[in-house]
């Protein structure tokens, strides 16, 4: 049995605003928190395989990433300042078709590397090429929910079903638990009705949930609107797509019957602020969403579009867009916005009740942040200087299922020289093909 010991952090659960721990410990076993409490009250105190010395350091529950294409960290800063559609048919979807395997295990391994460094533990992806992605994660240590792209207009449409179900069958549940498996059809505007019943069917037989993307632009709500008399998410409902597990990506445009249906029925919205901004697609009505109920988490988006994988520079930004949209401040506060980047972003993934808070009987999934840095000083309000003053460089150390993935800035499970160098070599060769 393998014990690891985090002792002197502030611990910030994230089970309420002022369940906060001062120089508490926190015990994890085999992967699990068993103990989280005072100093010294830890059972079997002298018999652990290590100890992490968390003075100055503040320990929460690992950032959820609940969208993002990993592998496009290849395209970073290829098709910038473009409307989406154009970006997407001009830039990146030739880019795209000239993908290798290889090219997906490297995007993705350098993609991992970034968002341990910013204190990100799972992450929610969606692209081609999966069961390479799937190694990644197994090789990182990383938790992830993984999902095969698939448009239904496209040639390789059949191929993509058969290749989700290959991935149900080889992958979820593996890597020690750390990955799940949903299918991932593209977005209603790819994927004809007739299309997303084969991918209803095939949930309905595997018993997995669905990744999709949903009324991201003014575009796609019109286009769908004008082809079925419905908005994008009336028409998935009339479907009986979120008879099943449904995360929703970005739901930029929605009127309040939507809202309504996607708080009632959806498991989870994805909301991709930065994403959406440098698109120009809109600003998602996350305030009234949230008034509704829904459950709402927070994700980078592909770093073509965004263009990096930092979950603090992206609740920061999801924050202020909805107090400045709604002309209102009180809106999105701090503690709010850090629950959709941990435990509500574990709920959209349908993982809460393995990860996102610091408890007894969760996974130990934790970061530590060292408030021991000017812009972090004076320390008013722990949770404010977190959402609103935090860099992601002052994530020292994560820990993802109890192991150790990254210690005082060095990442554990990954050559960063040989992945950097890799994907350099890679992209270059790519955009020369163009």
């Amino acid at each position: 049995m393998s014990k690891l010991l985090i002792r002197g952090a502030t611990i910030l659960t994230m089970e309420g605003p002022d369940a906060i721990i001062d120089n508490g410990e926190i015990l994890m076993e085999d992967g699990w928190i068993t103990h989280v409490g005072l100093p010294g009250s830890a059972p079997g105190y002298f018999d652990m395989d290590e100890v992490i010395e968390a003075d100055g350091q503040v320990a929460m529950p690992g950032f959820i990433n609940c969208h993002t294409h990993a592998a496009m960290t290849l395209l970073r800063g290829y098709a910038d300042d473009m409307p989406l559609m154009k970006w997407l048919t001009d830039k990146i979807w030739p880019f795209e078709g000239r993908l290798t395997s290889e090219d997906i295990y490297w995007g993705t391994m350098l993609a991992c590397l970034e968002m341990i460094k910013s204190g990100t533990t799972c992450f929610c992806d969606m692209y081609d090429f999966m069961p390479m992605v799937a190694q990644v994660v197994e090789k990182t240590g990383m938790r992830a929910v993984l999902s095969r792209g698939m448009i239904g207009v496209a040639p390789t449409g059949q191929r993509a079903l058969a290749d989700a179900e290959e991935l149900v069958k080889e992958w979820n549940g593996k890597a020690e638990g750390r990955i799940t498996v949903m299918l991932g059809p593209h977005a209603p505007y790819t994927c004809p009705p007739e299309y997303l019943d084969k991918v209803m069917n095939l949930a309905a037989k595997l018993k997995v949930g669905i990744n999709i993307h949903v009324a991201e632009t003014r575009t796609e709500f019109e286009d769908i609107l004008k082809q079925y008399g419905k908005t994008p998410v009336q028409h998935l409902d009339s479907l009986g797509l979120f008879k099943f597990p449904v995360l929703a990506a970005h739901c930029v445009h929605l009127d309040q019957t939507d809202m309504e249906i996607l708080a009632q029925k959806a498991m989870g919205i994805a909301y991709n602020p930065q994403s959406n901004m440098k698109l120009a697609s809109g600003i998602a009505p996350v305030a009234q969403l949230l008034e509704l109920g829904a459950t709402v988490g927070i994700g980078t988006d592909g770093t073509a579009s965004n263009n990096n994988l930092d979950m603090l520079e992206e609740l920061r930004a999801g924050s202020f867009l909805q107090k400045v949209s709604t002309m209102n401040p009180e809106v999105l506060p701090a503690y709010r916005t850090l629950q959709m980047a941990t435990i509500d972003g574990a709920l959209c993934l349908g993982l809460g009740d393995r990860v996102g808070l610091i408890k007894e009987g969760m996974r130990a999934d934790i970061i530590l942040i060292d408030t021991r840095q000017p812009h972090m000083c004076p320390q008013h309000n722990l949770v404010a200087n977190i959402a609103y003053a935090a860099n992601s460089s002052d994530i020292r150390t994560v820990i993802i299922d109890g192991k150790l993935v990254m210690l005082d800035r060095v990442v554990l499970t990954i050559d960063e020289e040989k992945v950097m160098a890799e994907v350099q070599q890679r992209a270059k060769r790519l955009a020369n093909e163009s």
